[in-house]
């Protein structure tokens, strides 16, 4: 069973999605502030959490900086409008996916579950993958271990940050497009939501490039997407 942290302060709001996806096989601790999550995430433990944008006192958008603080944790966040600097702003504070309000729980727990299974999925490989770390330049990449370094300094990438370099280093010099990347790795590419990756991209070239605005690991084709170097 997983453990999903929902922070939402509309009550309604909250009681309708604890109700379903605890009917869906989840255990869901439901709080209704951002200083409430982060208090259950210091004394407690979450599989993935689910985080309204709109809240009183801390917004999402820094209760996201502050988890992401604390670790990897799995952030879905929810807004209430699709609105492209909410959306933005949210996924480059560290969110690895959203659901725009109204929120359809169906939707709300395919996004939980295509999250833990990239997670699941990660360890999976780790256990299979008895190769030994790539060099790419400065950058090395520990499939069996999931560890990225540079220069011999462990690099710190979230769940989702690790699988899009994985996916991209998989195949270096190859151009994956935006669509490939949400199918791989976000499972939901029919939404053809290329901010999820972009943003995600800036999140990682922050992490392991010298100068994120000039990178030569993650490269982008301009109209096809992206390809990892160096070349």
């Amino acid at each position: 069973m997983s453990q999903v942290l929902l922070i939402e302060d509309h009550q309604t709001v909250r009681d309708g999605l604890q109700l379903a996806l605890t009917r869906q096989g989840h255990a869901v601790d439901a709080v209704a502030t951002g200083e409430q999550g982060l208090e259950r995430l210091r004394v407690g433990s979450a599989d993935v959490v689910v985080l309204d944008l709109m809240l009183p006192g801390m917004d999402g958008f820094e209760v996201c900086r502050r988890i992401r603080q604390l670790g990897d944790l799995p952030i879905i966040m929810l807004t209430a409008r699709n609105d492209d600097m909410d959306v933005v702003a949210g996924l480059e504070a560290g969110a690895d996916d959203y659901v725009v309000k109204p929120v359809q729980a169906r939707v709300l727990e395919a996004r939980i579950r295509a999250v833990l299974r990239r997670t699941a999925g990660e360890s999976r490989r780790s256990i299979g993958d008895r190769s030994g770390p790539e060099r790419h330049g400065a950058l090395s990449i520990d499939r069996a271990a999931l560890v990225v370094s540079k220069d011999g300094t462990p690099v710190g990438l979230a769940p989702t940050e690790l699988r899009l370099l994985l996916e991209l280093s998989h195949t270096p010099g190859q151009v994956l497009s935006r669509q490939q990347l949400l199918e791989a790795v976000w499972e939901h590419g029919y939404l053809g939501d290329s901010r999820l990756v972009d943003a995600c991209v800036q999140r990682v070239r922050a992490k392991i490039e010298d100068d994120s605005s000039a990178p030569v690991f993650i490269q982008t084709v301009r109209g096809f997407g992206y390809r990892f170097g160096p070349l």
